[in-house]
C-alpha cells in the first residue's frame, strides 16, 4: 500500500529522503550543540560562583550585622542572590549538581566552613547553598534554574542553511533524474510514423552508455520496420503481374461460371494486393511537409468528388479555420474512411468541429452495423476482420482501418472508434492538432 504523502516521482522520492535526513541531521547537531552548551554554561557558572561567593562572604563578614541586609542586593546576581535565612535540612542524595557546587565553594572558602546544598522547594529556585559565616550567622544563596538563551541569528543561520542544503540536493537530484525524463520522452516519440531523433550522447558515463545503447536500438528498430514495409510493398506489388496474368487467362476459358469464379477470386486478390501497398505507403506519410490548409475546402471538395461519382457522401457540419498539416495524408485518411463506411453501410456524413483551444475534430458518421466495443481497439491493427458483420464477404480485407490509424498517427492526431451517438451506426473521430 502506496502512502497518499509519498511522491511518485523518483525526483521527488529521492529529493524527500535527502530533506528529511539533513533536517534530522541539523536537528540532532542542534540539540547536541545546546546541550554541550548548557554544560559548558553550567561548568563556568559553578567556577564562577565559587569565587563570587567567596568574596561576598568576606565582604558580609566585615560589615556590621545591622548593614548586611542592605548589602544582599547589592550583591545579588542574575542567576542567584543572597538570603539570611535558617538552614534547611540537607538531603541524604543530593544531586550530581548540588555535589558539583558544594565542592566548588567549599574549595574557595576557608576549610573550617561547612557548605550545603538543599532543594528549597521554591518556584523558580533550583538549589540552597547553606553557609554560615564566621560570626555564626546563616547565609543562603539561592540559585535560579539555568536559562540557555539561543540567540534568533542562530535560528534564522540553520535554517538558511538547511534550505542552502536542499536546494542544492534538489539541483543534483534533478540533473541525476533528468537523463530517464529525456529517455521516457524519446521512447514515446519512437515509431514508424516518425523519423529517428537520437539522444545526445554526453554527459556522466553511465547515461552516456544508456543513450548510445538507445540510439542503437533506434536504428535498429527503424531498419526493422523499414524492411517490412519494403518487404510487403513488394510482395505486393510483385504479385499484381501474375494477377494480370490469370486475368488474362481466365478470358479466355469457355466455361462462363469458372471464368466469373476465377474472375472474382482475382478481384478479392487484387484488393489484397493495393491494401498491402497502400498500408506500406501510409508509413511514408510523415515525410510530406506540412502545409497550411483549409480543413473545410478540403473536406467539401472530397464530399463533390463523392457526390460527382454518384456516392452518397454528405458534408452536415464544417467550421471555419485552418491548420498545419500534410494535406495528401489527411485526404487519404478521410477517403479511407468514407470508403469503409460506404462499403459497410452505403453511406457516410462527414462533420468538422473546431476547438477553440484544443484538437480540431473530425468525425465520418454511418449508419451501418456498427463494431461492438470489445472490438474497436483491435480492429485498428492489421489483418483484423470482424467475422459477425465486417467480414471477407462484404469485402473487408483487415487493412482499411489499420491504414487509417496509421495515417493519422503521422498527422499527429488521434483515430477513436465508437457508436454514433444519433442511433444505429459507427463514428469515426479523428483529432488533429
Amino acid at each position: 500500500m502506496t502512502l497518499r504523502w509519498w511522491p511518485r516521482s523518483l525526483f521527488g522520492r529521492i529529493l524527500l529522503v535527502l530533506a528529511l535526513g539533513l533536517a534530522l541531521a541539523h536537528a540532532l547537531t542542534f540539540v547536541l550543540a545546546v546541550t554541550e552548551r548548557s554544560m559548558t554554561m553550567r561548568r563556568a557558572m559553578v567556577s564562577y560562583l565559587a569565587s563570587d561567593v567567596a568574596s561576598s562572604v568576606a565582604m558580609l563578614e566585615r560589615l556590621p550585622p545591622g548593614e548586611r541586609t542592605q548589602w544582599l542586593e547589592r550583591l545579588a546576581r542574575r542567576n542567584y542572590r543572597f538570603v539570611l535565612a535558617e538552614p534547611l535540612a540537607a538531603p541524604d542524595n543530593p544531586s550530581a549538581l548540588a555535589r558539583m557546587v558544594a565542592g566548588s565553594v567549599a574549595a574557595a572558602l576557608p576549610p573550617d566552613r561547612a557548605v550545603r546544598v538543599v532543594d528549597p522547594g521554591l518556584p523558580g529556585t533550583e538549589l540552597r547553598l547553606q553557609l554560615q559565616l564566621a560570626d555564626g550567622t546563616p547565609l543562603a544563596v539561592d540559585m535560579d534554574e539555568p536559562r540557555l538563551q539561543v540567540s534568533p541569528w542562530v535560528m534564522g543561520a540553520l535554517a538558511l542553511q538547511l534550505a542552502l542544503l536542499v536546494g542544492l540536493c534538489a539541483w543534483a537530484v534533478r540533473a541525476a533524474t533528468r537523463p530517464l525524463s529525456t529517455l521516457a520522452d524519446a521512447a514515446d516519440a519512437l515509431g514508424a510514423d516518425r523519423p529517428a531523433v537520437p539522444l545526445a550522447e554526453d554527459g556522466p558515463r553511465e547515461v552516456e552508455r544508456a543513450a548510445k545503447a538507445f540510439n542503437r536500438m533506434q536504428q535498429r528498430i527503424q531498419a526493422h520496420v523499414h524492411e517490412r514495409m519494403q518487404i510487403l510493398a513488394a510482395v505486393s506489388h510483385d504479385l499484381q503481374t501474375p494477377i494480370t496474368r490469370l486475368r488474362l487467362r481466365a478470358d479466355l476459358l469457355d466455361d462462363t461460371t469458372l471464368r466469373d469464379k476465377l474472375h472474382a477470386d482475382l478481384a478479392e486478390m487484387q484488393s489484397l494486393v493495393e491494401e498491402g501497398i497502400a498500408y506500406a505507403r501510409s508509413s511514408q506519410a510523415a515525410k510530406e511537409p506540412l502545409q497550411r490548409v483549409d480543413l473545410r475546402a478540403l473536406l467539401q471538395s472530397i464530399a463533390f468528388d463523392y457526390a460527382d461519382a454518384g456516392l452518397p457522401v454528405q458534408l452536415l457540419q464544417a467550421d471555419q479555420g485552418t491548420c498545419d498539416t500534410r494535406p495528401q495524408a489527411l485526404r487519404r485518411l478521410v477517403c479511407n474512411l468514407v470508403d469503409n463506411a460506404l462499403k459497410f453501410a452505403g453511406a457516410a456524413e462527414l462533420r468538422l468541429e473546431a476547438g477553440a483551444h484544443g484538437p480540431w475534430r473530425l468525425r465520418v458518421l454511418d449508419r451501418g452495423p456498427g463494431i461492438p466495443a470489445a472490438d474497436l481497439t483491435a480492429v485498428l491493427q492489421p489483418y483484423v476482420r470482424l467475422e459477425d458483420s465486417r467480414n471477407r464477404s462484404t469485402g473487408g480485407t483487415g487493412l482499411g482501418l489499420a491504414i487509417a490509424n496509421e495515417l493519422t498517427q503521422a498527422l499527429g492526431g488521434r483515430l477513436v472508434l465508437g457508436p454514433r451517438e444519433e442511433g444505429v451506426g459507427l463514428e469515426a473521430r479523428v483529432e488533429l492538432p
